[in-house]
């Protein structure tokens, strides 16, 4: 049997197929989207029809290359970009474009929940996260202010994975892993909490679709689609999940021990725990994963994108930039790059500002400057993991994903700065992966047949050997240190307003 898995992401979309006798992908596909343009500083928001168009080409992209071979799909699974919301209307439309999880927008509101539940501590209390603005539900607060009419019409909100569920199976449904991001699910329970959406407005309660467990099939795929695909009447679609949720079962963390990090655009770290890990600081986000366990996870705004910066303004392809910062020194010479180009997630700093700290006429090299928003990114992450540890978490071992862990060199600067062994996985997609897997874990167990998420990623989920990476001890003793020095430096400007 053959699985689709897609992976709804910010800037493109992406699908596989995955043949589970095999393990091996069999096709794929692409299509990339854009951002709305010409929006307010801190709003960033897409076309939810964009998400859908993308899903239409990609799948068919792979259809195309299987050829007859497509009626033994079996399932579809999706994971999403988290967080972001859809609104939708009496006709099941979006009333306006979704607002993303990147959108900054909801400062105001989150101080204002905030505020009337005895700050961040009390709504921890009640849900077991901060109310942070890339969340969900400070965006439908944000449109009940500023967007009265269209707050009017909405009738439903769902997430963007659930938004493509809906799409494919014509079933409103969410399950317990992306939920945990909307801001008003208590995780210790897995059941809304109805003070924080009271507060909003007494209808939020209705505009909530179904929760459920992350391990039920989600629906049918619809029969247009069924038709218009060339696919047979009864393909699932499993519950899908976040694409960090997605990730976890990609990159076969399952179980405690292992903790994943995604080196994309935006980073994260996250790892599975049988119960739910609640951070008193609200650094860590105590999400509930996709298969109905938990993942504590700490997300950052700035990987890839600072890199990807450093590159375009000296004008190097991607070879160029490794090269710089493999020539670079650790701890570049004194260079302290704060990453916060788009602001920042944890730490939570929503306005805040990239920053280059001890520039000399001896280090101030473009090879130094690479190298410095390399560490800068990952120490960014690093300190999630020292949260992580502060918690009880001790990794065994860290799965790299992402555009960055392309590198080599980035791959040893993430073993020292992380103080631990660093490995990737043979495919690149683990979300897409992962979704896939869900999709075929759904299927089997429907139909009566005992599968285990320790069975089906131990069959097909491989790791790269060949990229394991183990810290150097000296490197590790500079990074805690480089790490105390970027943290001391982000507290001081942040107190001061210069951050």
């Amino acid at each position: 049997m053959y699985f689709l898995g897609i992976d709804s992401g910010t800037q493109s979309t992406k699908a596989i197929v995955l043949d589970l006798e095999t393990g091996k992908i069999l096709a794929s596909g692409h299509s990339s989207y854009e951002l709305i343009e010409g929006l307010p500083p801190g709003h960033l928001e897409q076309n939810p029809q964009d998400w859908l168009d993308a899903v239409d080409h990609c799948v068919k992209q792979c259809l195309e290359k299987l050829g007859t071979d497509k009626a033994k799909v079996a399932g579809i699974g999706v994971s999403g970009q988290q967080h972001g919301l859809v609104a939708l209307g009496a006709d099941d439309r979006p009333v306006r474009p979704a607002k993303l999880w990147c959108d900054t927008s909801t400062q105001p509101q989150c101080a204002e929940m905030a505020h009337e539940f005895g700050g961040q501590p009390g709504i921890i209390a009640l849900a077991g996260n901060a109310m942070l603005p890339g969340y969900t539900i400070p965006k439908l607060l944000w449109m009940k202010q500023n967007e009265p009419e269209n707050f009017a019409k909405t009738i439903s909100i769902l997430l963007p994975h659930d938004y493509i569920n809906f799409w494919l199976s014509g079933v409103k449904r969410m399950e317990y892993g992306d939920a945990s991001g909307m801001g008003i699910l208590n995780v210790n329970t897995r059941e809304w909490c109805y003070e924080l959406c009271d507060y909003i407005d007494p209808r939020v309660r209705s505009m909530l679709p179904e929760l459920g467990s992350s391990r039920r099939v989600h629906g049918r795929l619809r029969a247009e689609l069924a038709q218009a695909w060339g696919l047979g009447d009864n393909v699932i679609i499993s519950a899908g999940g976040g694409d960090n949720m997605m990730g976890a079962i990609g990159t076969g963390n399952i179980k405690p021990g292992v903790v994943t990090a995604s080196f994309g655009t935006s980073g994260t770290l996250y790892g599975v725990a049988a119960e739910p890990v609640v951070d008193g600081q609200g650094e860590v986000a105590a999400f509930c994963d996709s298969t109905d366990q938990w993942l504590p996870l700490v997300c950052t705004m700035n990987v890839t994108v600072v890199t990807e910066q450093v590159r375009e303004m000296y004008g190097w392809d991607l070879k160029q930039l490794e090269e710089a910062v493999a020539s670079a020194p650790a701890g570049a010479e004194g260079l302290t790059f704060l990453p916060y180009l788009n602001g920042e997630r944890t730490p939570n700093l929503p306005n805040g500002s990239g920053v280059i700290h001890g520039l000399r006429p001896t280090n101030m090299t473009p090879a130094n400057i690479a190298r410095a928003a390399v560490e800068g990114a990952t120490l960014g992450l690093a300190y999630g993991l020292k949260r992580f540890r502060d918690l009880g978490m001790n990794p065994t071992e860290i799965r790299l994903t992402g555009g960055g862990s392309k590198s080599s060199t980035w791959r040893q600067i993430a073993a020292d700065c992380f103080n631990a062994e660093v490995v990737t996985l043979n495919t690149s997609e683990g979300a897409a992966l992962g979704a896939a897997i869900q999709a075929a874990y759904a299927q089997a167990n429907e139909h009566g047949d005992t599968v285990t998420y320790d069975e089906l990623c131990a069959q097909l989920v491989t790791l790269d050997e060949s990229t394991r990476c183990k810290p150097n001890a000296g490197n590790a003793a500079l990074y805690a240190q480089q790490l105390e020095r970027q943290m001391e430096l982000t507290g001081r400007l942040n107190q001061t307003g210069w951050l």
